[in-house]
């Protein structure tokens, strides 16, 4: 290496020293590149989970940069008495200059020391809904959920998001300890219907769809005490009662999967529309104008007159 750095020296009519730093440092990069290079040869025939490869490639990458950035300012260094010194000289203009970009850094950082979320996770920070498809050291990026689509399901558009984000807007991950979310369908009947008959029909099509989730659920519950003060008591689903204008509201409420949310929505729909219409004492309610006669359908004393539902 010495002669190598005396050939550029005489070649550039560079100082040795520089020569010396600068061969060395090019040979540190070589050598972290081919170390890298082969683990992820090694890792590409052991595996073909396409998660654990993408990690493996990941990790490798913060690690070899981490390790050149150490090894070659140990180098360039070498002739300055103090570390301390030097950085006290450069860290106001840095703080100032890359304010941003230490923060995405400090949110990288923050990313792989608590796991709020990782690749894969569905999650919400600020407007911005989509699963996570990539973590990097300035940004996250996420295959967008929602946006135009009225739905959770994806647009199609791919949403990079600065990590320094993460230090002062709140983020949801739909499924970190807890895998399930609580969806509710609202059902709006008639006054005049057998609002009982109909929240019965409601609960059985909500055991039906949900049921097989009530002792997952519980046992990922448990686990999850472990690190979160999560508690649920009752897992299977239920129908609320309360009343709004225009009839008497039941709510189906029951536990899913963030991503079958859409599919079990539709597929309960679908129950209730086939089941109601064989109702014959079970009607929807929705906004309508009628005349109301007090003498024949109401109590006695009263007045008739119209009435909007």
């Amino acid at each position: 290496m010495n002669q190598l750095a005396e050939w550029l020296s005489s070649g550039t009519s560079m100082n040795t020293n520089v020569s010396l730093n600068l061969v060395s440092s090019i040979g540190v990069i070589l050598f972290l590149w081919v170390v890298r290079a082969l683990l992820l040869r090694i890792v590409r025939r052991r595996t073909d989970d396409i998660r654990s490869r993408y990690n493996w490639r990941k990790v490798s990458t913060h690690v070899s940069v981490l390790i050149g950035l150490l090894a070659i300012g140990r180098i360039w260094l070498t002739g300055i008495e103090t570390f301390l010194t030097f950085a006290g000289i450069v860290s106001a203009g840095i703080a100032i200059a890359l304010k941003d970009t230490l923060a995405n850094i400090a949110g990288w950082v923050f990313i792989v020391w608590r796991r709020p979320f990782s690749v894969g996770d569905r999650v919400e920070i600020g407007k911005l809904i989509g699963d996570v498809i990539d973590i990097r050291v300035f940004q996250f990026s996420l295959l967008e959920v929602g946006g135009w689509v009225d739905a959770d399901q994806s647009t199609g558009r791919v949403l990079h998001v600065p990590n320094g984000l993460l230090m002062t807007t709140p983020l949801a991950n739909y499924g970190a300890g807890f895998e399930y979310i609580w969806n509710e369908i609202p059902v709006l009947v008639t006054f005049e219907s057998d609002w009982r008959k109909a929240k019965d029909i409601l609960l059985n099509i909500g055991r039906e769809r949900a049921e097989n989730l009530s002792e997952k659920a519980a046992e990922r519950v448990r686990e999850t005490n472990r690190k979160f003060m999560i508690f649920y008591k009752m897992f299977t689903p239920t129908v609320y009662t309360s009343v709004k204008d225009s009839g008497v509201l039941l709510t189906i409420r029951y536990l899913c999967r963030p991503r079958e949310r859409r599919g079990s929505t539709q597929a309960i729909w679908e129950d209730v529309l086939d089941q109601f219409a064989a109702a014959r004492d079970i009607d929807f309610a929705y906004p309508t104008r009628r005349f109301f006669d007090s003498a024949i359908e109401g109590k006695s004393g009263g007045g008739g007159g119209e009435h909007e539902g």
